[in-house]
């Protein structure tokens, strides 16, 4: 069984990276299709070398500025041609489920959000890129518009959706119309140690973009001077951050991975603010044995068990209902009055149940369950142009 796997684009080594890097352990001999591949060697992994990229990677500026080619992105995944697999998985948060297919194969999405820029992050794309003003701004969200309407075309290029949490497999549902399986993404709980002494501090760490809600975060612990904060990470927000910290509130920037991993563990608990899709950091922080304050919504909900549905001595965490700074101070103070209600060992038990074997072992199952369903009398030539299934 000749097999591709497709990937939005290689840049550097995060979320959707460490499923790829799976579905890759999974897949050894799949070649392996990327938009742009300008992934560091240092930073490969187990992520082979792309064995095809698109035009978009000889663009003037494609290292650093190709999410401003998205308007060229769908026209660009449909180039591949991809008639010579039996089966095609797509790692997909842009446009990668996009590929055209032909029939007889079998196409797996492991879908990690329809896409953002066409749906629920068009705002953000627009100001991120300069585009959110005048005629440029009405010519971008023209754009855009066209780019959702295709997004909700190629749906049906996908045989079957795998969600990576079940808030994402709603999204799919109420923007595609299509029913997704739930399998949880890989976290490599391993890498974290359990540690039993705690420091007095409180952490957060993430990119410093507005979604992400650190200055949430930083406003509220300034409103708290009797509780010490640790604020990791990088990001055109940086400096607004800072300039909301008070004497309580470290800002540490960007500190490398042994380090935020110390400070992990030895935190009495991690604060995390955003509405994620299935958010892997918090997961982190409790493979270290460290209690998670969290917005209760998105993909924490599955990942953290708040003190109201847990059985004694099995809460992971507490949630907050509300993204504001009130909303968040009475949970940091729920927090410490139910301190003791937070056993290291249990909460460190919960993360392991998103480990890589687990992945691989449930994405092994699933697409040999529906291999053995497809229809493979529906074979055709390989290489005729007009096989190709596009809506």
């Amino acid at each position: 069984m000749k097999t591709a796997v497709v990937h939005d684009w290689l840049t550097s080594y995060a979320g959707s990276e460490r499923v790829l890097e799976q579905l890759l352990a999974l897949y050894p001999d799949a070649d392996l299709f990327t938009l742009v591949d300008f992934l560091p060697s240092s930073e490969r992994h187990g992520i082979k070398k792309s064995s095809g990229t698109s035009f978009l990677q000889h663009l003037p500026y494609a290292r650093t500025r190709y999410r401003n080619y998205l308007p060229l992105m769908p026209l660009a995944i449909e180039r591949f041609d991809l008639s010579a697999y039996d089966l095609i998985v797509s790692s997909s948060h842009a446009v990668a489920k996009g590929v055209r297919t032909r029939p007889g194969q079998l196409h797996i999405c492991y879908c990690h959000t329809p896409m953002r820029y066409a749906w629920d992050l068009r705002e953000q794309y627009l100001r991120e890129t300069g585009l959110d003003r005048g005629l440029k701004g009405i010519a971008a969200r023209a754009v855009l518009e066209w780019i959702r309407r295709w997004d909700l075309k190629t749906a049906s290029r996908v045989d079957h959706f795998i969600a990576n949490s079940q808030y994402i497999a709603d999204r799919i549902r109420r923007a595609y119309g299509r029913d997704a399986t739930v399998i949880y993404p890989p976290v490599n709980v391993d890498d974290f140690t359990l540690i039993e002494k705690r420091d007095d501090y409180f952490l957060a760490a993430s990119r410093m973009v507005p979604y992400k809600k650190i200055d949430l975060i930083v406003k509220a612990f300034a409103a708290l001077p009797g509780e010490r904060l640790k604020v990791v990470g990088e990001g055109p927000d940086l400096e607004k951050i800072r300039s909301l910290a008070g004497a309580n509130i470290e800002i540490l920037g960007y500190q490398r991975g042994e380090v935020l991993r110390d400070l992990m563990q030895r935190a009495q608990a991690f604060v995390f603010a955003a509405e994620e899709d299935f958010g892997i950091i918090p997961v982190e922080a409790q493979a270290c044995g460290t209690p998670v304050i969290a917005y209760g919504r998105g993909g924490a909900t599955e990942t953290v068990i708040p003190l109201e549905r847990a059985e004694e001595g099995g809460a992971t965490g507490v949630f907050f209902y509300e993204q504001t700074v009130d909303s968040l101070i009475g949970a940091v103070r729920k927090f410490k009055e139910n301190r003791d209600r937070f056993v290291p060992r249990t909460v460190r038990k919960n993360a392991e149940r998103f480990n890589p074997l687990r992945f691989r072992k449930e994405l092994d199952a699933f697409i040999r369950e529906k291999l053995l369903e497809h229809p493979q009398e529906q074979l055709v030539e390989k290489s005729s142009p007009r096989s190709f299934r596009s809506p």
